[in-house]
């Protein structure tokens, strides 16, 4: 979309009436939202420091209903936010001041457990772990297992390419769905991607998992099931330091080991999280990691074992390995509930999300010690650490002057410092508008006219999910006469690759 018609679009006054009267029959009435009293539910993701009331919410129960809402609001130029079930951390689905917001939660219909392929069909407002529990019968389950499983939808978990504890080994969102059904701006319905090894045409899939609503609307998904390892055990390992332990992280991969998940916790993140879960974690250490092995009895008994040696070298100060399935889930519980735990500990948190070169674990999680000092707020340190996906959670009152600021821009700093050390913004969590300054950092311009490009072939209109994710040049411009662009690196002793 060009500057003149954007323009257009922030200045317009939508025409709901107009909208809702062509939708018509198309969309039962109790499926349209319009008082505040239920639209307020919709104001906001699990990213609550931004809000914006949604002026019109609906809710369609099928296919064709969302063809035609994306038809209508074509029509009228009127601004379209998808979201699921609302669990994103980045702002994604954070309705548009002047658009409507398209409630998928009513798709939510496994509609087949294909044996005979290890897949399942379903549509996007089915939970993750819900996929599980309909393919547990059968020995299958879903791999990727973000800490919102419980209640995040297949949907929004395409829309932000989620991972999870066992991403490591396993993968992420986009290594598990095979083909997706979308509808388009246009009402056009197409399907991306196949059941068989390869799929004719260019390779667009990949490219629309991860790309937070803004390309189209998904109705259905098919994911990939694998058979339920038949044995798994959990090493909790203890180190004095942060740095040993992101040492031993890369020691680990190193021998060639991957595990099934591979977490690290620092102190803080275990003293808020142990009253809470009650998961037998060790009170002493400065870090802790959680460190699984799947497969047969045989193959875990071995790499068990490998892994035990790897920590011991690396100054592990104590090992405990998990003796039972019920210990096993329990270790696992407490990483899994370091968000809700945060909320007994701390009026507000912020929860960030950025990758980093495995390598510089230690130094970058020493560098947000700094910055707890420099920024006057505590923060607590849970992540992927195979992956490198960090997930400081910073605490802070949004009742005290100030705070919700210096949050903000604390959050900044720790994701311009991943920038600075060869990482990314997002891990998994998506850019959504929470993440939009950084993305002037980490890219140039031309390459965000690139992303631009490949919006527009999709939604030429720019209706789909606007103002979020990819910067304009006069944001972009602005963010950088404060930071990085204004020529000061921060943490410039950290090497950049």
């Amino acid at each position: 979309m060009n500057q003149t018609a954007m323009s257009a679009l922030a200045t317009q006054v939508p025409d709901f009436a107009g909208l809702i009267a062509r939708l018509g029959d198309a969309v039962p009435k109790h499926c349209i939202l319009s008082k505040i009293e239920d639209t307020r539910p919709y104001e906001c993701d699990g990213l609550s420091l931004y809000r914006t009331l949604p002026p019109v919410v609906i809710l369609p129960e099928n296919e064709a209903q969302i063809i035609a809402v994306l038809q209508a609001c074509k029509a009228f130029n009127i601004p379209i936010v998808a979201r699921g079930a609302g669990t994103g951390l980045s702002g994604g689905a954070m309705p548009h001041a002047q658009g409507i917001l398209l409630g998928l939660a009513k798709l939510n219909r496994i509609q087949k457990i294909d044996l005979d392929t290890a897949t399942a069909v379903v549509q996007p407002g089915v939970r993750n772990l819900a996929i599980s529990e309909a393919a547990e019968p059968y020995g299958l389950y879903y791999a990727p297992d973000p800490s919102s499983q419980i209640a995040c939808s297949i949907g929004g978990n395409i829309a932000e390419n989620s991972g999870g504890v066992h991403c490591l080994k396993y993968g992420l969102t986009v290594h598990n769905v095979l083909k997706v059904r979308v509808v388009t701006i246009d009402g056009d319905v197409i399907e991306l991607g196949s059941q068989a090894p390869d799929s004719p045409g260019l390779e667009l899939l990949a490219a629309f998992i991860g790309s937070e609503g803004m390309l189209g609307v998904v109705t259905e998904v098919t994911v990939k099931l694998i058979p339920k390892p038949a044995s798994a055990r959990v090493i909790m390992a203890s180190f004095a330091s942060v740095e040993t332990a992101g040492q031993a992280v890369t020691n680990i991969i190193a021998t060639g080991i991957i595990p099934a998940g591979l977490e690290m916790m620092d102190k803080r993140a275990v003293h808020m999280v142990e009253p809470f879960v009650k998961a037998g974690y060790d009170l002493e250490a400065e870090a802790i990691l959680l460190c699984e092995s799947d497969g047969t009895e045989a193959e875990v008994e071995d790499e068990i074992q490998r892994m035990l040696a790897v920590f011991e070298q690396a100054g592990a100060t104590r090992l405990q390995v998990s003796t039972s399935e019920q210990e096993r889930l329990i270790f696992w519980a407490g990483r899994k509930n370091a968000f809700p735990a945060a909320g007994r500990v701390s009026p507000d948190y912020y929860c960030m999300d950025g990758t980093i070169p495995r390598r510089h674990l230690g130094r970058v999680l020493r560098a947000i010690e700094e910055m707890e000092d420099e920024f006057n707020l505590r923060c607590a340190n849970v992540f992927h650490a195979g992956d490198g996906n960090l997930h400081p959670l910073i605490m802070f009152d949004s009742n005290q002057p100030n705070e919700v600021e210096r949050a903000e821009k604390f959050g900044a700093a720790i994701l311009e410092l991943c920038v600075q050390v060869g990482g990314t913004v997002t891990g998994e969590h998506g850019v959504g508008i929470e993440k939009i300054n950084q993305m002037c950092v980490q890219f140039t311009r031309e390459e965000l006219d690139f992303f631009c490009a490949f919006k527009r072939a999709f939604d030429p209109y720019g209706l789909l999910n606007p103002d979020k994710v990819i910067p304009t040049l006069v944001r972009c411009a602005e963010y950088g006469k404060m930071h990085v662009h204004g020529g000061a690196i921060r943490f410039p002793e950290l090497p950049r690759f």
